[in-house]
């Protein structure tokens, strides 16, 4: 399907005067992977950098999108502008979004100082959508002060948003298990802030302490300068713990600044989504190269004419040969 040309440079203009159709529309050419894709993102990255990007993350049921909604808020009050991207699981059907963001933090609509998208994952894991990292650089770019990302329900395996945020929150409540599931690799280190919410109920008290002799067990293997984890309690519901969360998540963000810590992650980041463009190039390449090529080859490995490392050089070699 051909698709019209876009004026690339009027709308990143509309969306950076404040225009909240702009930025829609310029998230919607990213995660249609629209073919001016470069061009979007050769227009947005000169006035990159600026926002502060926090992560929410935490198993389904702990109350992601109330504590974002609750974040939200906080900051509106501060004189932050603010962009959501809530990351919802992907209908069978339509591909699109699950949840949509006019069920999500109803309270914002009309604000012109709030934008709220929710994005599909679209099969990708991590509890991310491949295009986030793009949405991030519109928002970015659109002046928004602070980009929260609220993350699909993720477990053990799924912390990719370690690798886009700033600061990342990861949410957890009591009763459901998640002494056990913070205490398991990768969850506990991503963690730039805790936050127990639903800390009205009981279990409350015994998750904060079992989540802070965790903590303090960490920094005694790892010795050496370290950000110290806190570990607030919150009811999102209630609004119970915004200003506690504001204030970590800006005590964070200096030490980040003065540890040289937020240009390392930055250029990690910005690395990885180097990577990641790189290697979905070559898989297109890869499915255009002509006859049956990565077939016969891998017959050939079948049939121990080749080994996988030689075949591999044997496709690269065609690639670059290009």
């Amino acid at each position: 399907m051909v698709r019209a040309p876009v004026q690339v440079a009027e709308l990143v203009e509309r969306a950076r005067a404040g225009q909240a159709r702009a930025v829609a529309k310029l998230i919607s050419l990213v995660e249609d992977a629209h073919p001016q894709l470069r061009e979007i993102a050769a227009a947005l990255t000169p006035h990159t950098g600026r926002a502060r990007i926090i992560g929410l993350t935490g198993a389904p049921g702990v109350g992601k999108s109330t504590s974002t909604s609750m974040l939200l808020t906080a900051l509106r009050k501060a004189g932050s502008r603010v962009g959501v991207l809530a990351i919802d699981p992907t209908s069978p059907f339509s591909g699109g979004a699950l949840l949509g963001d006019r069920i999500r933090m109803t309270e914002h609509t009309g604000d012109p100082g709030v934008f709220i998208r929710s994005m599909a994952t679209r099969g990708h894991l991590g509890g991310l959508a491949w295009a986030t990292p793009q949405a991030v650089r519109v928002l970015d770019a659109a002046g928004f002060d602070v980009v929260l990302i609220e993350t699909v329900g993720v477990g053990q395996s799924e912390v990719d948003i370690v690798g886009l945020a700033d600061t990342t929150v990861v949410l957890l409540a009591p009763g459901m298990g998640d002494g056990v599931q913070a205490a398991k690799a990768g969850v506990l280190e991503i963690a730039d802030v805790f936050v127990v919410n639903k800390a009205d109920r009981d279990g409350a008290d015994t998750l904060v302490r079992d989540l802070k002799q965790l903590i303090s067990f960490v920094r005694r293997e790892n010795q050496g300068e370290r950000w110290r984890q806190p570990v607030l309690r919150t009811v999102a519901t209630q609004g119970e713990g915004a200003e506690d969360l504001v204030n970590a998540l800006t005590a964070h963000h200096d030490w980040l600044i003065a540890h040289g810590e937020l240009a390392r992650r930055r250029v990690a980041r910005a690395a990885s989504e180097v990577e990641a463009i790189a290697v979905r190039r070559v898989r297109s390449e890869l499915a255009d190269l002509p006859g049956d090529g990565l077939s016969a080859l891998a017959d050939q490995v079948v049939n121990r004419v080749l080994d996988p490392y030689a075949a591999a050089d044997v496709l690269l070699e065609s690639l670059r040969g290009r």
